[in-house]
């Protein structure tokens, strides 16, 4: 496998890799996502099944994309290319490339929205008896504002896309991610010391299976694939960036350790605020744009906090953007000899352009749906990313690993240098077994959810 290593520009330290790696799974999915799924699925018994399909499912593909990355050295189409010369396997990283844009073309959406409520909760909190909800579709219903905030926010992608890897990537990854993490321990501390949040706490805390049903293991695992940024080429093009020596097992622990750890830290700032404030936890997704606002009009020094919280979710939705970006401009570097900058700055173009009818399925397009989905625009980029793409990449990388690269290569290339945590049997089992059932499962109850049923 060495023969496959050449000249490429490498992590500068352990600390660094993670750090980038975990801002890439640490995104809207932890901040945004997460507690509503969580509200919508009955509280800690989600949390359960949530975190049984991190070990079972995402910690496996994420050191499998890993290892692809690094014995390779080349982006996610490259990759493939190199493992298997001669064979239409390469088609696996087209697709993680292909899912990695699409993702990012309405992510941004979502982006440039968290980046605009850093102003527009200061409004809400300050202006008593406000419309909430008016305010949020008031946004999305423009035809320009959320297309300007989109652009704003794909310019801080593409900046820190063409500095580099280490100039870029880790030197931001270093700055914001510690941010984040401050951030988010300053509000938890607000939420639990509010009056009544114990309420919050019970409900986040205390599993109740009886809500459970097949709808909330889809949720949880799918929940688990987006946030862990699986599927969509991003751990193979950053294991790519790694040395022989680096640890790939126990650096992965730390990364899928530290996306849960936010996760649930932010259903530790939400629930009990929510709870304490007398508001409803299955408020869907507009609990972030909508719901919390009212939350934090109510809270003592609630404009300090609300402008905190939606600085944080920028934060977090930049760290997984700017992944996302690399995955494709990488693929230009490598299989195109594009320099990074001009890489960067295309696709940053392009998939603004392209994300640009999900910023107006709210307005000009709100009459377009899906057949047969019933969803508008953006709900429907998200879908076929989240429900075909993102498991349909998952299972074919892991069916390569298991069944024509071999988990011999995979495991020895996983073990390389020093280790403090290996893989091994186990590890092959989940891979070869367990990892594509699951998979298949994800693939089948999505697609009878939004069809069938």
């Amino acid at each position: 496998m060495n023969e496959l290593k050449g000249s490429r520009e490498h992590w500068a330290s352990r600390v660094g890799f993670i750090l980038a790696a975990a801002g890439s799974a640490i995104g809207l999915g932890n901040i945004w996502r997460f507690p509503y799924m969580t509200g919508e699925h009955g509280g800690a018994a989600f949390i359960v099944i949530y975190l049984l399909a991190v070990f079972l499912l995402g910690y496996p593909l994420m050191v499998n994309e890993t290892i692809l990355g690094r014995a390779s050295q080349r982006d996610p189409v490259g990759a493939f290319k190199a493992l298997a010369p001669g064979t239409p396997w390469w088609l696996v990283g087209a697709l993680g490339v292909f899912t990695g844009f699409v993702i990012l073309s309405y992510y941004v959406v979502v982006a440039g929205w968290s980046v605009a409520y850093i102003y527009k909760v200061a409004i809400a909190v300050c202006t008593p008896g406000i419309n909430n909800e008016a305010i949020f579709k008031s946004h999305i219903s423009s035809i320009w504002e959320p297309i300007v905030w989109q652009a704003v926010f794909m310019l801080l992608c593409v900046g820190i896309i063409a500095s580099g890897v280490v100039n870029g990537i880790q030197r931001w990854s270093l700055i914001l991610m510690p941010m984040l993490f401050f951030i988010l321990l300053i509000l938890i501390v607000r939420s639990v010391t509010l009056p009544g949040a114990s309420e919050g706490l019970s409900y986040y805390l205390k599993p109740d299976f009886s809500e459970v049903s097949g709808r909330t293991f889809l949720g949880a695992i799918s929940q688990a694939f987006f946030s862990l940024s699986l599927g969509m080429g991003v751990f193979i093009t950053y294991g790519s960036y790694l040395k022989d020596h680096d640890e790939i097992p126990g650096s992965a622990a730390w990364i899928a350790g530290l996306d849960v750890l936010v996760a649930l830290m932010a259903g530790f700032i939400i629930f009990p605020a929510v709870f304490a404030l007398g508001f409803q936890p299955g408020a869907g997704p507009g609990l972030v744009f909508i719901t919390l606002p009212a939350v934090f009009a109510q809270m003592p020094l609630g404009i300090v906090f609300g402008v905190l919280f939606f600085i944080l979710l920028t934060i977090a939705a930049l760290t997984s953007a700017i992944s996302l970006l690399e995955v494709v401009t990488s693929w230009l570097i490598d299989e195109k000899d594009w320099p990074r900058k001009k890489a960067a700055v295309l696709m940053g173009v392009v998939i603004f352009i392209v994300g640009i009818p999900a910023a107006l399925g709210y307005s000009v397009l709100s009459g377009v749906s899906f057949p047969g989905l019933g969803t508008d625009v953006l709900d429907t980029y998200d879908w076929f990313s989240n429900s075909i793409f993102l498991p349909v990449g998952g299972l074919l990388a892991a069916i390569f690993t298991g069944y024509v690269w071999g988990t011999k290569k995979a495991v020895e290339e996983a073990n390389r240098g020093k280790t403090a945590l290996a893989v091994g049997k186990l590890w092959s089992f989940l891979i070869r077994y367990i990892v594509p059932l699951l998979i298949a499962a994800i693939l089948m109850m999505g697609i009878y959810d939004s069809f069938v049923k």
